[in-house]
């Protein structure tokens, strides 16, 4: 037999060598040895009832099962060999004399050299020893294994436990090194799925090497590949006294230096263990792991065997015995799997014994179609595929929904194994949900499709318009639809077209959508207690053709900028007064958005009661001087009292907005700081101009601001600013302005009624400027920011 394990852990080689105790090398520090040497092998079937079976399809032994055991020794074997059986009946039991029964292999007669057994009620383990051919063997074994029952329990449960370990290991190994000589490029996919199903430890770093080298890199360190299986870990413990899920977390540990510790190394340590703490200076014990083919119990030696004392005695476990344990076997998936798919794989997890060994026999599936017809059709186990696959097509013509159930046999067992929900296309057409009003240009979209076997479909193409077909990735949803991801970063409004393909149809099925511009983004519709408006707050407003609320209708105004978001007042007509705790909003390209409406108590209101300018102390150059108390210059500061709307009160935490006509420069003056109460009905407020910026000009705006509501707008005041004006100086008959930013004179006259006045061009940059004569010492002015309000200038002149 080729070698299929690298050397193992140290301690075997001692175990090999020096039998029972006599190891004169330290445990920790003995050779290693893998069990790497073929040894001789038996032919054994089992009887139960009326029923033959090979050994590679027996997982458990029963009480009155009938054994035939043969060894399988070449003609020319010189050696004579002694084939001793032993039942046990637990670690502190003895068992009885003649549970203990030898042959003399070398034999011609059958009832000589073969032994023929039944299982003796009260028996939970079986052992099979070749013993070298020695006087008094046959007394000596009888009383090692009654003396010491617990050593052979052990011995006998975890050897067993090896075995099937090595089975799902030779397995890996076979299909890898199967893979390396076929198709080594699909390694990097083959290679997972066979880990996955055969608890094996895997090297994901393995498949980043170069083709030629992962198949060496992932056999690397076989003897730490071997992971905890479920369902032959819950017939004993692969580490001492350890729980199943303990052996699995183990397996990821460092210990010892040995590498990863893995159930499989555990298991060959308590051996070494179990067989060094007893000796005998006529024979040493040396174990084997049993590999399974047929009626073939092949084993397999980490140490060749000694014929000189003391002599080796090859120690060789059997089945179990014990009720049935059929595999936990259970569907990997609970989504539907499409039955006209060629190569259909029923995936399956939890028992990695059925790839690894026969004990799962005569496997079927069982077709249920929803017409109640049943089709049986055999099955294969694959590791490399993750499950079972059709060892027969499946009849042509099958459509509709159906159910798969696995079943078998598990040894002498009927076994019954998960169900899977199948679907085969049929007739029917595919359709969007309710979300192809959300396919929007500019992003991608995702649209839920529903139709008849979505499980069987292979492709969804989308043309966009006349645009060229493009594949678009989907995923299955539920049962019975896909999530197809259209990408429209690029794409324009108008009709998307995708066509859905399905196994076993050469037509694909057509879905037709409509893909819009991006719509409005409506983050609140605000509507407080009286008023015939809401307040729609959101972006692109300006795609809002109306609002509907409780039936009555809407219409929308002009979009203001307010920060990052967009404003718009929707009025209903007449003295309608909107009610409803929604909003349907209509788009200009017919679509609806349904938001809910926030409701508020009545909005704020305040009207302005007075006004009071300061100027400052020491005016730079000749002072400008009006009588209209609206008219606010830049170096003044504003000082208004306003006064609560009729049945309303003012707080203390008040405060209030102050903005320019096109709302570019808000301010909000702060209740508490900016704005103080007089009474519960009035407050005054104080504006510097300077905080609204050097550019704010025109006419000013106020409103009352109570937490995130908001008041209707009041007319303040009309800022203006003012140039700079040093002198006005005469000569000669001609006279002349001498100042900065005359730019913001729009005329001159020397009377009140601004006769003759002279106009100052835009945009005019000159530092003097050509006047009239003043008239008894002034001259009167225009401001371009206040046309209509004249200005007097005191010239002294």
């Amino acid at each position: 037999m080729s070698r299929v394990l690298p050397r193992l852990p140290r301690p075997l080689l001692a175990l090999g060598l020096t039998g029972l105790g006599l190891c004169a090398t330290p445990f920790v520090t003995a050779d290693p040895a893998p069990f790497d040497l073929p040894g001789p092998a038996l032919r054994i079937t089992v009887t139960r009832g009326e029923r033959t079976l090979p050994i590679a399809e027996v997982p458990n032994l029963a009480a009155g099962d009938r054994l035939t055991v043969d060894a399988d020794l070449p003609k020319d074997q010189r050696a004579h060999y002694l084939l001793f059986s032993a039942f046990l009946s637990g670690a502190t039991n003895p068992p009885p004399k003649n549970w203990v029964q030898s042959a003399e292999t070398w034999k011609d007669k059958d009832k000589d050299r073969r032994l023929t057994l039944t299982v003796p009620k009260g028996a939970r383990q079986m052992a099979l020893f070749l013993v070298p051919e020695t006087g008094g063997a046959s007394g000596t074994i009888v009383d090692a294994v009654r003396d010491r029952p617990g050593e052979f329990v052990r011995a006998v449960q975890d050897l067993n436990q090896a075995s099937l370990d090595r089975s799902r290991l030779n397995a890996f190994v076979a299909a890898i090194r199967a893979q390396e000589n076929s198709h080594p490029e699909f390694l990097r996919t083959i290679a997972p799925a066979l880990a996955g199903s055969l608890a094996i430890k895997m090297n994901p770093d393995c498949l980043a090497r170069v083709i030629e080298l992962q198949a060496a890199c992932l056999l690397e360190n076989r003897d730490a590949l071997v992971l905890a299986d479920i369902h032959s870990s819950s017939m004993t413990d692969t580490l001492i006294g350890a729980p199943t899920d303990l052996a699995l977390q183990l397996s990821y540990t460092r210990e010892a230096g040995l590498g990863y510790y893995s159930p499989y190394i555990g298991v060959i340590r308590d051996i070494a263990r179990v067989f060094g703490a007893f000796g005998n200076p006529q024979f040493g014990y040396l174990p084997t792991l049993a590999t399974r083919d047929g009626d073939r119990l092949s084993l397999l030696l980490n140490a060749a065997p000694s014929f000189a004392k003391p002599k080796s005695v090859l120690v060789a476990a059997m089945p179990a015995i014990d009720a049935g344990s059929p595999p936990r076997l259970r569907a990997a998936t609970d989504q539907p799997l499409c039955g006209a798919k060629p190569g259909l794989v029923l995936p399956v997890e939890g028992a990695p014994l059925i790839y690894s060994t026969a004990f799962a026999r005569d496997m079927a599936v069982t077709l249920t179609q929803a017409n109640g017809q049943r089709i049986e059709v055999p099955v294969r186990a694959r590791a490399d595929r993750g499950g079972y696959i059709l060892a027969e097509p499946l009849p042509a013509g099958l459509s509709g929904k159906a159910t798969a159930k696995l079943h078998g046999q598990w040894g002498f067992e009927s076994f019954e194994g998960p169900g899977f929900a199948l679907q085969f296309p049929s007739d029917g057409e595919w359709r969007a949900g309710d979300t192809d009003q959300s396919l929007v240009v500019g992003r991608d979209n995702v649209v839920e499709l529903t139709g008849p076997a979505a499980a069987c479909v292979t492709g969804v193409t989308m043309r966009a318009g006349n645009g060229a077909a493009q594949g678009v990735a989907f995923t299955p949803r539920g049962a019975e639809a896909i999530a197809v991801t259209l990408p429209m970063k690029g794409s324009r409004a108008g009709p998307v077209t995708l066509e859905v393909q399905q196994m076993g149809r050469d037509t694909p099925r057509t879905v037709t959508l409509r893909a819009y511009s991006p719509a409005s983004r409506v983050d609140s519709v605000a509507l407080a207690r009286g008023d015939r408006f809401v307040t729609l707050t959101g972006q692109r407003l300006d795609e809002i053709a109306g609002v509907d609320m409780g039936g009555v209708a809407l219409s929308p105004g002009t979009v203001t900028r307010e920060g990052d978001s967009d404003r718009l007042i929707a009025t209903a007509a007449g003295d309608r007064t909107p009610e409803g705790t929604t909003a349907r909003i209509k788009l200009n390209d017919g679509r609806t958005l349904t938001v809910p409406v926030t409701s508020a108590p009545p909005r704020p209101a305040a009207m302005l009661v007075s006004r009071t300018l300061t100027m400052p102390d020491s005016p730079k150059g000749l002072a400008l001087a009006t009588r209209d108390e609206t008219v606010l210059p830049d170096n003044a500061r504003l000082t208004f009292a306003i006064h609560a709307g009729e049945g309303q009160s003012l707080t203390p935490a008040d405060a209030v907005e102050v903005t320019t006509a096109d709302g570019s420069t808000p301010v909000v003056l702060e209740g508490g700081r900016d704005v103080r109460l007089s009474s519960s009905e009035i407050a005054v407020a104080t504006l510097d101009p300077a905080r609204l910026g050097p550019a704010a000009a025109g006419p000013l705006r106020f409103r009352l601001v109570r937490g995130a509501i908001k008041g209707d707008w009041v007319p303040l005041a009309t800022l203006v600013r003012l140039p700079r004006i040093e002198a006005v100086r005469c000569d000669a008959g001609q006279c002349r302005m001498e100042g900065r930013d005359l730019f913001l004179i729009d005329r001159v006259a020397a009377s009140a009624d601004m006769a003759g006045a002279v106009p100052v061009p835009a945009g005019y940059t000159a530092a003097r400027l050509a006047v009239p004569a003043p008239n008894a010492g002034s001259l009167y002015v225009t401001l371009r920011d206040a046309p209509a309000v004249p200005f007097t200038l005191a010239t002294g002149q």
